[in-house]
Formats: structure tokens, sequence, C-alpha cells
């Protein structure tokens, strides 16, 4: 038997700031904007090739705003994306990767699938770390 993740809930604090920051900044696609009440709200984000979609909203999550760390993406050129970021005014890191020391600046000296990262917020300060994977090797 498949399980597929499907959806992960964002917790945020401004519903529309955050719609603006993943479909103009990130290029997220909006799937679905329903409002129910005041007190509900879900927004479907799905990044551009992504089989899993992130939610935000009202009334989805008791979570604090800001306090998820770690939600990775994934691509297949970091400095690509690290150019496309950047051009679209996310603060985003430099490259880097891990090493004997820990985390050192630039790309994994092999370049190795799964060994280069770079981080950047969401307004609310949820983390994500996009992470190199050259599905083509």
């Amino acid at each position: 038997m498949d399980w597929t993740l499907e959806l992960v809930v964002i917790p945020v604090s401004d519903v529309d700031r955050a719609k603006s920051f993943y479909t103009e900044k990130l290029g997220f696609n909006l799937d679905v904007d329903h409002k129910a009440s005041d007190a509900f709200r879900v927004v479907q984000l799905t990044p551009p090739g992504s089989a899993c979609s992130i939610a935000i909203g009202t009334g989805i999550t008791d979570a604090a705003p800001g306090s998820y760390r770690g939600l990775h993406l994934i691509v297949p050129d970091i400095d690509a994306a690290h150019a496309e970021l950047s051009g679209r005014d996310v603060a985003v890191s430099e490259p880097f990767h891990f090493g004997p020391e820990g985390q050192a600046p630039g790309p994994h000296p092999g370049r190795d699938n799964y060994g280069t990262f770079l981080t950047f917020n969401d307004p609310d300060g949820n983390s994500w770390l996009v992470q190199e994977v050259d599905r083509s090797k």
C-alpha cells in the first residue's frame, strides 16, 4: 500500500500576506482559497512540480505562527534556485554544505545529491530548507 503525503499545514499570522509571499515570491500555485467564515479560511498552495501542497489559513492549526523549522523543498540546481529566489527579493542564504567541521560555505565539493542547501524564512519566520537533488544523476 502506498502512503502519500499530500498536505502540510503551515502556521501564519496574516493569511493574505503569507498567500502573497508564497505565490508572488516563491511561485507556488494557488489551488484553493476558501473562506467559510471569519473563523475558518483555508488557502492551499503547491510548489511547481510538487505532489505535496501546503495550507495556510485561519482556524486550521493551533501551532504558533513562525514555529515551523526545516520544511524541505527539493531542486535539481541550487544555484538556479538561489538566483530565482534572490531575483524575487526573497532573503535567502548562500548555498552551504556540511563537512567534517559542520556547516561550510558553498556547494558540496562533489555536488553529491542531498549535499547542498540554502535557507529562507517566510514572513512569519517559518524556516525552509532548499536541498539540491539532481534526479538525472
